[in-house]
Order: C-alpha cells, then structure tokens, then sequence
C-alpha cells in the first residue's frame, strides 16, 4: 500500500486549543508581553511548548520508534483501502501528528481496511466515518 505525504494548504497547518490559566499565570504572561519579550499571549505560549518539545525530544523519538508511529502526516485516499481491502488486508493507523482520511471514504470502506487509529495529535475525516471507527479509535 501507498502512503501519501499530505501537503496543507498554507494558514491550514495548525490546530486551535484552549487552555485555561490561572489569573496570576496571565497576568505574568501579559507583563512579559508589554515588556516587549513576546509580540503577544500566544508568542509566549508557543515558544513555551517548543521549548518543552525540544526539552524532551530525545523520549518522543525513543516512543515514535518504540511504538512504531509514523511522524508527521499521513493521507489515505479511497484508493489505498481499496487496494488493501482487494488484497485482504487492514490497517492499523499510528501516526504522531496528522492522519487524514479522504473524504470520498465510505464508512463500510473505512470499516473493512481499518483495524485500529491512535493518533497523537489530529485525526481528519468525515464525520460518517468518525463515526464508524469511533470503537476502533483509540
């Protein structure tokens, strides 16, 4: 089976959260801002979680390799669980980053070829076939 790369359109490459802080935590944060240390809440926050990311670098590449995730984002097109499902085999989904479902996936297709999803970061597709594998996701 083939794995495509999926290239994302520019301003499509993140994901929105919401954290909640303590009072004293933003306004420390707002302090650092009107100091001129960050352009803004979110430029500290950023460089905060890169700079824990980079911290423990080492145990998340130590874990991708262990537990056999593939890093990075990963698309699969009708095409590829078409092939799997004529040959018979599924497919387990391990991905750190961002697996994509394509969107011309029927949720039966989906159900044939995909064993099981853990995804470490964002999972896109229908919602049909969210649905679908909603057991299967882990």
């Amino acid at each position: 089976m083939s794995v495509h790369e999926l290239r994302r359109k520019g301003g499509d490459s993140s994901e929105k959260i919401t954290i909640n802080l303590g009072v004293v935590d933003l306004g420390q944060i707002d302090l650092l801002v009107q100091e001129g240390f960050y352009s803004n809440r979110t430029d500290l926050i950023r460089t905060a979680i890169r700079n824990q990311l980079a911290t423990h670098a080492e145990v998340v590449k130590e874990t991708v390799s262990r537990k056999a995730f593939v890093l990075g984002l990963e698309h699969y097109s009708r095409a590829d669980l078409e092939a799997l499902q004529s040959a018979g085999e599924t497919l387990q989904i391990q991905v750190l980053g961002m697996a994509s479902i394509a969107d011309d996936v029927t949720p039966e297709l989906a159900l044939a070829t995909i064993e099981s999803v853990v995804v470490l970061g964002a999972l896109h597709a229908s919602k049909a076939v969210k649905a679908a594998l909603a057991d299967r996701i882990h």
